[in-house]
């Protein structure tokens, strides 16, 4: 196998085709709808009639369309090398996101999120935080209704770092980084924060919980003061550890990660060379031992000659 050549500094170890985006779409809308239904359901639907009941139904879906998603995106290109890459850093994330997830927000998975996305693009993005959350909650025991939501809105918060503008470059393309991850990160929080909401029920928690007969602008104000009572640490700590980490040991990362791209040349075609073909006959005959007549009508092999009579026995009748 003849070698292939490295992959160009953009190259993607997963090219979305058109029916992947569409997929990818859909999901979204929907998700967003599990997303801000409390903000938008009506008080006569079905839905704030079930308000305790909807986020299960949501998460059910929500599972269900990132599993197709996911198997979308691999049929469209996820290679072994792709698949091999996937694993290594899902199970990178995981092992880091237990270190902070327990102390003020700190996780730093979210800034490995964030350079993967960046280099590997945007459809191994989705894929790789979902998996990540979902392989991070078998670890930790993190499994319940809020996990398909996780997987959604981590998946979307690395698809978007592949979708960043590729002309930066250099410590510019850090600090474009560090900023996504700072706002991202906050975007994260406030998307979970909607997703807990609808469970949050009783008297004492009724200057901040949903009102499904209220409109709208009163229940995002609400939010607003659910979200600052309740999360602003968490996420405030996260966004800043994920613009630290980046800053500080993104480029290194960043290196790692492209020598690696490089390495597996995600699309660089494979090739083959043609069959070696010998023309020359092979003779597997072995001469004759040295000093051994030849036989019988049987000339003696060239640069050879036949072995002299022994001295002191006289030439047979008849021969000189």
């Amino acid at each position: 196998m003849t070698p292939t050549p490295a992959p160009p500094s953009g190259a993607r170890a997963v090219r979305l085709g058109a029916r992947s985006t569409l997929t990818l779409l859909l999901v979204g809308v929907v998700g967003l709808a599990g997303f801000v239904w409390p903000l938008l359901a009506p008080p006569e639907s079905s839905v704030a009639a079930h308000q305790e009941d909807a986020p299960w139904l949501f998460a059910g879906l929500l599972l269900l369309l990132v599993a197709v998603t996911a198997a979308t995106i691999a049929e469209s290109g996820l290679g072994a090398k792709a698949v091999a890459m996937l694993g290594v850093l899902a199970a990178a994330g995981a092992a880091l996101r237990p270190i902070g997830a327990g102390t003020a927000g700190l996780e730093p998975t979210f800034f490995l999120m964030v350079l993967a996305g960046r280099v590997l693009g945007p459809g191994f993005g989705f894929v790789l935080g979902s998996v990540t959350l979902f392989a991070s909650a078998l670890l930790t025991g993190g499994v319940g209704p809020w996990l398909p939501f996780q997987m959604l809105a981590l998946g979307w918060f690395t698809l978007g770092a592949g979708l960043l503008p590729r002309r930066p470059a250099g410590r510019a393309e850090i600090w474009m980084l560090a900023g996504y991850g700072f706002v991202a990160a906050f975007g994260y929080g406030t998307l979970m924060n909607l997703q807990g909401w609808p469970f949050l029920t009783g008297s004492i928690a009724s200057a901040i919980a949903p009102d499904p007969g209220a409109p709208l602008a009163d229940n995002l104000a609400r939010f607003v003061a659910y979200c600052l009572t309740t999360s602003m640490g968490w996420d405030l700590g996260r966004a800043l550890l994920t613009t630290v980490l980046t800053l500080s040991v993104g480029p290194a990362v960043l290196r790692a990660l492209r020598r690696a791209t490089r390495q597996a040349a995600f699309e660089a075609p494979v090739s083959f060379e043609a069959p070696v073909s010998f023309e020359a006959p092979v003779s597997f005959e072995a001469p004759a031992p040295s000093g051994t007549p030849a036989p019988p009508g049987t000339s003696a092999p060239s640069g050879t000659s036949a072995a002299p009579a022994p001295p002191g026995n006289p030439a047979p009748p008849g021969k000189p």
